[in-house]
């Protein structure tokens, strides 16, 4: 389901492991973008306090958070270069199933930020229906796709690139 504004929310998302800075890289080659351009932290709303400073809730990216010094390092894909991100908080209660998501990946990495941008590539729009994202699926270089309860993964390149 498409969300309502110009933000991706998690629903028309590139999603990836904020831990590595050379995500944000490949992120920006992925949407054919200036490599200064930035990508945002998802966290959920009950733990954005602890690695942000700024107005919390950001159910819809629309402030800029100072970003906890000790966090800076950890979570380099979404710092930008003065500090600071453009965060989205999620909550539960609202959006249970990109929370569990959220939790999940902590669980397995420690993080509790995932990082969040528009699933487009250069010239193009969000996707707005399953055809539209299978289509940037093809033709972008992406690990895998979710699609509702489907999910389309890409052979292994076996370029050691690690999954965005």
């Amino acid at each position: 389901r498409s969300e309502f504004g110009p933000r991706a929310l998690g629903h028309r998302s590139l999603l990836a492991h904020p831990g590595r800075a050379s995500n944000l890289e490949r992120l920006n080659d992925v949407k054919g973008r200036e490599q200064f351009r930035p990508v945002a932290p998802m966290v959920l709303a009950e733990r954005a306090a602890e690695l942000f400073d700024g107005p919390v809730p950001s159910r819809y990216m629309l402030f800029t958070h100072d970003v906890a010094e000790h966090w800076r390092e950890r979570i380099p894909a979404v710092v930008h270069v003065d500090g600071t991100a453009r965060i989205q908080t999620v909550d539960g209660g609202d959006n249970p199933l990109l929370a569990r998501m959220l939790g999940i990946f902590e669980q397995l990495t420690g993080l509790p930020v995932v990082v969040n941008t528009s699933l487009n590539t250069a010239g193009r729009p969000m996707v707005d229906d399953p055809r539209d994202a299978l289509e940037c699926f093809g033709s972008a270089p992406v690990d895998l796709l979710a699609l509702g309860p489907f999910v389309v993964r890409r052979p292994a390149m076996g370029d050691g690139a690690g999954a965005l």
